[in-house]
C-alpha cells in the first residue's frame, strides 16, 4: 500500500476517534470536601490528562467551580471553602443546591450531576454534623460516595466502620490512598481504593454515560478492555451475520471503512493519545506485511496461508464468514495493543512505535491463527 494510501486511512481514524468521543454524552461529577483533604490528587490520578491541574476550572458559583478539558467526556464540579465558619458553609450548601436544581430543571441531560464524591480526611476521623444532614440532602438528588482518602492503619478502617454504624443514605464508603505514601525510608504504602471507587461509581451511572466514564477513568485497563471487546462482538455480529452476501477478493476494500470505523470507537474507548506516526506504524504493519483487511486484494494472497479455505467453491469470493474471521482478528489484536499503551501512557511511559508495531503485526496472526 503506498504512503499516500496509509496516511488517507490514518487521517480518517484520527477524524473518526475524534467524532466517536465528541458523540459521548459526557459525565458529570461533583467533589465536595474541604480544602486539603485531597480532592485534587483524587481527580489526578482516577482520571487521565491531570484534570485537576491541566483542565480549565471555570467559576460557577463563588465556592464552586468547573473543571472541564478538550478531547475528556467529563466534567467535576469542586467545592471550596467548606472549612470555614457556619455561614460559609451555609452558602456552600445553598450554591450546591441552587446549582443541582438548576442543572437537572434544565432537562438537559448531558448537565445533570449523575454521581457525586463527598471527600472526607480519614486522618481527621470525625464528621461534623452539618455534613451529616449535607450528605442526607443530597443523596436524594444524585448517587453519593464517602470518600476517605489518605486512608492507611486501623484508625482508618475503625473510621469506616462507625461512618457505616450512622446508616447514612449513600451508596458506599471507600477508603482510598491516591498517592504512595511514605513510611520510612524502606517502606511505601502503595496506592489503593481508586480501582473500587472507579468501579462502584461505574455501577450506579445511567447507561447513557458510563461510556464517557470508562474513557476518562485510567485506573482500570481491565474495564477498557472488556468494553472494547463486547462492543466489538457486537459490531462483528451485527455486521458480518451469516446473511452477509459474499465480496469478490477485488473489491475486499470495501471492508476498510468498516474496519476504521470499528478501530476509531476502540480507540475512543481507550482514550490514548494517538498521534499520526503511531497509527501509520500500526496500519503499516497489518497492511503491508501479513496481508490484513486495509489491503483489499492481496488479502488472497496473504490470509490464505493463515486461513484454509478463505474463499469459496469458486474461488474468487470472500465469505461472512471469513470477513468476520479477519475482522475479529483485527478487533482482538488492536485491543489488546490500546490496553499495552494505556497502562504505559498512564505511567507516563511510552512503548516506540517500532516495538508496538510488530507487537499488532504478531498478534494479528496469532488471533488468525486460532481462528482456523
Amino acid at each position: 500500500m503506498s504512503q499516500a494510501a496509509y496516511s488517507t486511512i490514518v487521517e480518517e481514524l484520527l477524524n473518526k476517534t475524534k467524532e466517536e468521543i465528541n458523540r459521548l454524552l459526557p459525565v458529570n461529577i461533583m467533589l465536595i470536601g474541604k480544602t486539603g483533604v485531597g480532592k485534587s490528587t483524587l481527580i489526578n490520578n482516577i482520571f487521565r490528562e491531570n484534570l485537576a491541574e491541566t483542565g480549565i476550572g471555570q467559576p460557577v458559583t463563588k465556592h464552586l467551580r468547573r473543571i472541564t478539558k478538550e478531547g475528556v467526556p467529563i466534567t467535576l464540579y469542586d467545592t471550596r471553602g467548606l472549612e470555614l465558619d457556619q455561614e460559609i458553609q451555609s452558602q456552600i450548601r445553598e450554591e450546591i443546591n441552587y446549582k443541582i436544581h438548576e442543572l437537572y430543571t434544565g432537562k438537559d441531560e448531558k448537565d445533570y450531576i449523575h454521581a457525586i464524591w463527598y471527600c472526607i480526611n480519614a486522618s481527621s476521623n470525625r464528621i461534623e454534623e452539618y455534613e451529616i444532614d449535607m450528605i442526607n440532602q443530597l443523596s436524594e438528588k444524585a448517587p453519593i460516595f464517602l470518600v476517605l482518602t489518605q486512608s492507611f492503619g486501623i484508625s482508618a478502617e475503625e473510621f469506616k466502620k462507625s461512618l457505616e454504624n450512622m446508616n447514612l443514605d449513600v451508596k458506599g464508603i471507600q477508603l482510598v490512598l491516591a498517592e504512595p505514601y511514605k513510611i520510612h525510608a524502606d517502606y511505601t504504602i502503595p496506592p489503593y481504593g481508586l480501582k473500587e471507587l472507579v468501579g462502584r461509581t461505574y455501577e450506579v451511572l445511567p447507561q447513557s454515560v458510563k461510556k464517557a466514564f470508562n474513557n476518562a477513568q485510567k485506573v482500570d485497563i481491565d474495564k477498557k478492555v472488556k468494553e472494547a471487546q463486547s462492543w466489538s462482538v457486537g459490531y462483528i455480529g451485527t455486521s458480518f451475520g451469516a446473511g452477509f452476501t459474499p465480496i469478490p477478493f477485488a473489491d475486499a476494500a470495501v471492508l476498510v471503512p468498516i474496519q476504521v470505523g470499528m478501530l476509531a470507537h476502540i480507540t475512543a474507548i481507550f482514550g490514548v493519545s494517538m498521534d499520526r506516526a503511531l497509527l501509520t506504524s500500526l496500519i503499516g504493519s497489518i497492511g503491508g506485511t501479513s496481508g490484513a483487511t486495509f489491503l483489499g486484494r492481496y488479502i488472497v494472497a496473504n490470509v490464505l496461508k493463515l486461513v484454509p479455505g478463505v474463499g469459496t467453491a469458486l474461488g474468487g469470493f470472500i465469505s461472512g464468514a471469513t470477513a468476520s474471521i479477519i475482522t475479529t482478528a483485527l478487533a482482538f489484536a488492536y485491543i489488546q495493543v490500546m490496553a499495552m499503551v494505556a497502562h504505559r501512557e498512564y505511567e507516563g511511559k511510552r512503548i516506540e512505535n517500532e516495538e508496538l508495531a510488530l507487537i499488532l503485526k504478531n498478534l494479528y496472526e496469532q488471533e488468525l491463527t486460532k481462528k482456523k
